[in-house]
């Protein structure tokens, strides 16, 4: 599967904390993740990530567009909620593309949790097969 990882200033080292722990179930998978983010992850775990532009540079648009296009299952965003953000429309248009595209998202760390075990799991297979032949949104 494709998992964006992305995570605001303040919660960087939280995010390099919850891959390095998680790693045996990262490993498995294509990450992505916005700039200074992939950045600090590669160095922490040497785990392969694609690496986009910063958030406020167009990053988050960047991982919207992959949703868009349904060619990314999941996004792990770790959002600092006491912090204004200058790309908050981003921000709101990176979820709201989630909720449209059917994209399993955590925006703290107790949810990304829940979200790496489920798809160790195999909670998360459903995004195979509901799109084999189908790349457009379900409706239920």
């Amino acid at each position: 599967m494709k998992i964006a990882l992305i995570a605001h200033d303040r919660k960087k080292d939280l995010m390099v904390k919850l891959v390095t722990a998680y790693r045996f179930i990262l490993e498995k998978h294509e990450l992505y993740a916005t700039g200074t983010t992939g950045t600090r992850i590669t160095e922490a775990t040497q785990l392969p990530v694609h690496r986009f532009k910063s958030g406020p540079l167009g990053g988050d648009q960047q991982i919207g567009a992959m949703i868009s296009e349904d060619d990314l299952d999941m996004v792990i965003f770790l959002r600092d909620p006491l912090a204004a953000q200058p790309h908050e429309p981003d921000v709101t248009a990176l979820i709201r593309l989630s909720d449209v595209y059917e994209i399993p998202l955590a925006t703290n760390i107790g949810t990304a949790e829940i979200l790496l075990r489920g798809l160790d799991a195999g909670f998360a297979d459903f995004r195979e097969v509901i799109h084999e032949g189908d790349r457009r949104p379900i409706a239920l």
